[in-house]
């Protein structure tokens, strides 16, 4: 007999075996036990869930020689035949590459009329039924809305937008759960015994966390490993070089060396991985996983994470050291990184980038060499009067070091002129506008006079800088620095601009006397020479 994958091979074959979609198996039970039963069903939700499974129980709970039935028996000629996917009466129709009209009016509509051959009734799967044209939906919608009583449609679909309205509201729709980490290790540790082979409890851990709630990935996986692994027996280290993961001791050393900055760490880290095949992509999913179990053991949040009392306080100890603060800031500094790495062309360089621009968030960077005060200067001449010090032989001299002092005409007037609230508002408003924008040149020399009422009153030193502003053309100058005021001071804050007195003075007119000539220029001269 042919190889059969896991997926298959364990499908789902009593209702009793869906692991996680409890209130479908309930309410189709039910519907079946009390005789009111739908003509058309729409099972939606992700992929590997169990929506395709749950049809073919339908069908062999609708056909098995005893029922209808609540839970098909398995052993008559019926439910053998759906099992094995021989039965003429129950048809699945993949909609992905059964796209157009004519593929359903030849699959579907056409035998629609004609009795069932064997079964007590006909049952139409259409998987991925969204895929279906616009034309093909309009040919099924009468056949679904008035299907004859032998006649049962199940349509499955992991996009439920796409199903046009007219086809959703004459089916009733269940929605299927992802699986949750605990149904995955249950369904993954049993179809382990099954095949006689152990698997560390860590290493099932990493496989249902990769299935991200598909019960078909999670025995793709453990199938590979399976296949992959040499021994009975599959150890945390296979599944990792299975899935081209990477271990959890070599991503503390990365989140060790964010929270340290230590920026060779991070580069020897990434060279190491890099040489032993690890894909960026795979790295910073490692990085996301282990970080979302730290938040979770940091916050006391229960998880189903599969850890031994050793292993659980070293990550407490490790979540502790990193902080909430900077925990949070790494994964979502990781998170926006996952989402763009795709688009990178360079996507390792460009990761490496990113973890050395994560691990300075927050630092002060240090001032270069160049800056440092020149040693020269820092000699101070003593002065006169003053002994200085002698070396004796064999010994260095002590030069005495010049301390910075405050300057006290500075202090003085700043002590003297604490600054106001207005002008703390106001220069923290204008620290958030670019420096080298027009609108902060306008407003810098500009005073903040008052503050009363939620009104700050702006004083302009230049009549031209008022008009720039306040100009009707360009409302968004205006609105635009009241923006930036509000984000320091609160949303109720008004804004008014004042031009001082000798701003006002500068732009009057002034009066400008032509020379004299001609005649004028005669009565002058006589008013002042004489006649």
């Amino acid at each position: 007999m042919a190889y059969v994958s896991l997926y298959r091979k364990y499908r789902s074959q009593t209702f009793g075996d869906l692991i996680g979609q409890d209130h479908v198996v309930r309410t189709l039970q039910n519907g079946i036990t009390s005789g009111r039963m739908s003509h058309a069903y729409l099972f939606t939700g992700p992929r590997g869930t169990g929506k395709t499974s749950t049809a073919r129980l339908l069908a062999k709970c609708l056909c098995c020689e005893k029922g209808p039935i609540a839970e098909p028996c398995n052993v008559c000629d019926m439910c053998v035949a759906i099992t094995e996917g021989s039965c003429i009466d129950v048809v699945e129709m993949d909609a992905a590459s059964q796209t157009g009209i004519e593929d359903v009016r030849e699959k579907i509509i056409q035998v629609v009329d004609y009795m069932p051959a064997m079964a007590r009734y006909k049952v139409f799967v259409i998987d991925e039924v969204h895929d279906l044209s616009t034309k093909a939906f309009d040919a099924l919608l009468k056949t679904i809305e008035e299907p004859p009583e032998h006649m049962f449609f199940v349509l499955a679909t992991t996009e439920f937008n796409k199903v046009p309205p007219t086809i959703r509201s004459r089916c009733q729709k269940y929605e299927f759960h992802r699986a949750s980490m605990d149904n995955l290790l249950t369904r993954l540790d049993f179809v382990a015994k099954q095949e006689g082979i152990t698997v560390a409890p860590q290493a099932l851990y990493a496989i249902a966390r990769m299935a991200d709630g598909g019960y078909r990935d999670a025995l793709t996986l453990l199938e590979q490993a399976i296949i992959s692994s040499a021994s009975s027996e599959i150890t945390l280290q296979e599944v990792y070089d299975q899935l081209g993961l990477v271990a959890e001791d070599t991503t503390d050393k990365i989140l060790e060396a964010l929270i340290a900055g230590d920026v060779p760490g991070i580069t020897n880290v990434m060279a190491e991985l890099t040489r032993v095949g690890r894909d960026p992509v795979s790295i910073l999913e490692s990085l996301l996983y282990r970080v979302a179990d730290l938040t979770r053991i940091v916050y006391g949040i229960d998880s189903s994470t599969v850890m031994d009392a050793s292993h659980l306080a070293s990550s407490h100890d490790l979540g502790i050291r990193i902080g909430q603060d900077k925990l949070l800031q790494v994964r979502s500094a990781l998170s926006e990184g996952h989402r763009v790495i795709r688009d990178i062309s360079l996507p390792r360089l460009w990761l490496e980038s990113e973890l050395i621009r994560i691990s300075q968030l927050g630092r002060v960077p240090a001032k270069p060499a160049s800056q440092a005060a020149p040693a020269s200067a820092a000699i101070q001449t003593p002065a006169i009067g003053k002994e200085v010090p002698v070396a004796k032989q064999g010994q260095p001299v002590e030069t005495p070091v010049r301390r910075p002092e405050p300057a006290p005409v500075e202090a003085a007037v700043a002590s003297a002129h604490p600054e106001t609230p207005s002008e703390k508002l106001w220069r923290a408003a204008l620290a958030l506008l670019p420096s080298t924008a027009p609108i902060h040149l306008h407003l810098a020399d500009s005073t903040a006079v008052s503050f009363e009422s939620e009104l700050l009153v702006i004083e302009l030193h230049r009549k031209s800088d008022h008009v720039w502003i306040m100009d009707t053309q360009k409302p968004m100058r205006l609105a635009h620095i009241l923006k930036e005021v509000q984000r320091v001071g609160g949303d109720k804050i008004r804004l008014e601009f004042v031009v001082s007195k000798e701003g006002t003075r500068n732009s009057e007119p002034v009066a400008v006397e032509l020379p004299a000539e001609g005649p004028k220029l005669a009565q002058m001269a006589r008013e002042i020479f004489g006649s």
